[in-house]
């Protein structure tokens, strides 16, 4: 698959990167050897990182650098696309920056390191940028459980920091309830998962009636954050003309859905509505393959990837799953050159992550640029102020009096995510192909919604 070989040559470009590192880090390692152990860098405060480095939150000139170094936090677990697209979004976006003369002269390095998925790994990975690399910004962090173990250790460092995969309102409810010791981290995406509780009502409301989801069976994984976008979904759901005749979340570790299923089944939901992130395959496979006589969608993140169909031999096929963008949506003028850009550099499209983090990485040097300060204070004022057209919307963020501060802001005029669904090329012969086809919103619709054959 496409997907498989820019995995495997990002994975190359990361162990040379490393490689080519190492008598740095060896100096870098024995000077902050007595600073923090390394399973953490609490012990990291304003000023104990000296040099120009930004854990300082004192003017640091850009005009006295030559180089910004931006630490991605990523994970290759199997080799996750989802982190692959992490460290590849951050990548693309340096070497165009660099292949356009970078900034006054001065040129971006990013450095991947990998969390793993766990709490622990991704703080040992966060420590090593900020003690051996120096890095001036972090990125990236898909798990939430990773980015909430790393929030105290980001406050001691004093690096800016911006989430592209994680989103539980946990994060930002740091941020809200002790500004001044949490306020470098920002999130340019997703949406957290309020906003995205809020955005699937919305497509209910528009569109549920239109596709004969009158009744509906919530189905939502039990993984950190999730409850909050459950929370949302049992506030207004009443206030909707959907009936909902099962409510349940169920366990990560969750391998046969017969019985869930089988209650969806009895209760005679037209449609399942899920929210999947880290277990979604093998419900996708046994409704699929059950030809279970109900439709499927909400958040599937497994359904995002574009690999995904052909990696499901078209199980997934009509099945909906918000994304934040596809390979042809035109959100705006960035979104498909991105993805072109992405595909022929790595051979293969990206996935959410990738549009998040590129922009995560723009949107910095953006601010650094028009500032001329790599100094973390300097950062933070000019990320809160900045706005800038990305692939997934106009990106600013909110500020530190909002209900979710740092947070990408969510709007029809902002950051606002579309709904997919996945179509096959061949009805006759699902299994030849599929495209992932926008049905929501109408700005950036490609294709109406289509029923399973079978229901």
């Amino acid at each position: 698959m496409p997907e498989q070989s820019a995995e495997k040559s990002s994975s190359r470009s990361y162990r040379e990167t490393n490689e080519g590192r190492r008598g740095r880090s060896a100096i870098d390692r024995r000077r902050f050897l007595g600073t923090a152990g390394a399973g953490g860098v609490l012990a990291l405060t304003a000023g104990c990182l000296g040099g120009d480095s930004t854990g300082d939150s004192a003017s640091v000139p850009l005009a006295n650098r030559d180089e910004i170094r931006i630490g991605v936090l990523a994970s290759f677990p199997n080799e996750n696309p989802i982190g692959r697209s992490i460290a590849n979004g951050a990548e693309l976006a340096a070497k165009q920056l660099n292949d356009g003369g970078g900034l006054d002269g001065t040129t971006v390095e990013t450095i991947v390191k990998d969390t793993e998925q766990k709490p622990q790994a991704g703080r040992d990975a966060y420590g090593e940028l900020i003690r051996e690399e120096e890095v001036d910004m972090t990125t990236g962090i898909f798990t939430s459980e990773v980015a909430l173990a790393i929030m105290d250790d980001m406050a001691g460092a004093q690096v800016p920091h911006i989430t592209t995969g994680a989103a539980a309102t946990q994060i930002s409810d740091k941020v809200k309830n002790d500004y001044e010791k949490y306020k470098y981290h920002f999130r340019t995406g997703p949406l957290n998962i309020h906003h995205q509780g809020q955005l699937v009502l919305d497509f209910l409301e528009t569109r549920a009636s239109d596709i004969g989801w009158d009744s509906i069976a919530v189905l939502v994984e039990d993984i950190a954050g999730t409850e909050g976008f459950s929370a949302v979904l049992d506030s207004r759901l009443g206030e909707l003309d959907i009936e909902v005749v099962m409510n349940e979340r169920y366990s990560v570790t969750t391998e046969d859905f017969n019985p869930q299923y089988d209650r969806i089944e009895n209760n005679g939901a037209d449609a399942a509505l899920v929210y999947m992130a880290q277990n979604g395959t093998a419900p996708v496979l046994q409704w699929a393959q059950q030809r279970r006589p109900f439709e499927f969608g909400g958040i599937h993140v497994p359904m995002q990837l574009p690999s995904y169909y052909e990696a499901v031999k078209g199980a997934c096929a009509y099945g909906v799953t918000m994304n934040v963008a596809t390979p042809t949506s035109e959100i705006t003028g960035e979104t498909v050159p991105y993805a072109d850009a992405y595909n022929e550099e790595f051979g293969g499209y990206p996935v959410y992550t990738g549009y998040t983090t590129f922009d995560a990485v723009n949107q910095y040097v953006s601010v650094v640029q028009e500032g001329g300060d790599l100094g973390a204070d300097a950062v933070v004022d000019g990320l809160e102020s900045s706005s800038r057209s990305g692939t997934t919307g106009t990106v600013e963020f909110y500020g530190p009096d909002a209900e979710y501060p740092h947070d990408v802001k969510f709007g029809r005029d902002k950051v606002w995510h579309l709904f997919q669904q996945w179509q096959p090329d061949d009805p006759e012969n699902p299994q030849a192909g599929g495209t992932q086809e926008v049905i929501y919103p109408d700005n950036v619709e490609t294709a109406s919604y289509q029923s399973p054959p079978w229901i």
